[in-house]
């Protein structure tokens, strides 16, 4: 598989009853440096690629966090409040974040598995475990 670029997507939480999220793909350093600042909020998820940890400094909002090994398992489900470090894991390749709250809705929590659906502009092929 080919390396994701920025874009959007769908994130598949894979449960017994499967969730769809949109997602938008933060793959250049740029994307993931801007990451969520300077919104007010976020519809989905955004997917920070690759990343082990995040921080909410000059956010508006707080957040989920959810680090992602490389086959897409989540390790840890957090919430930060804005001016926040989240400190790096030492086994995550990816991180997701949403508007806190939105990854319980979901069922999103540690030992989960994702599957992600890049949009035409994300990838050449979907990233599926």
């Amino acid at each position: 598989m080919g390396r994701w670029r920025d874009g959007t997507g769908t994130l598949h939480i894979l449960r017994d009853v499967p969730v769809d999220v949109p997602l938008e793909i933060a793959a250049s350093y740029r994307a993931r440096a801007r990451g969520l600042l300077g919104r007010d909020g976020v519809t989905g998820a955004i997917l920070l690629t690759p990343a082990s940890g995040v921080h909410t400094f000059r956010m508006r909002f707080a957040i989920d966090v959810a680090y992602l090994d490389r086959r897409l398992t989540v390790l840890a489900v957090t919430t930060l409040r804005p001016g926040r470090l989240g400190l790096p894991r030492p086994r995550a390749r990816h991180v997701l974040e949403a508007e806190a709250g939105a990854m319980e809705r979901w069922g999103l929590r540690r030992g989960a598995q994702v599957a992600v659906d890049p949009g035409p502009s994300s990838a050449p092929a979907p990233y599926v475990r």
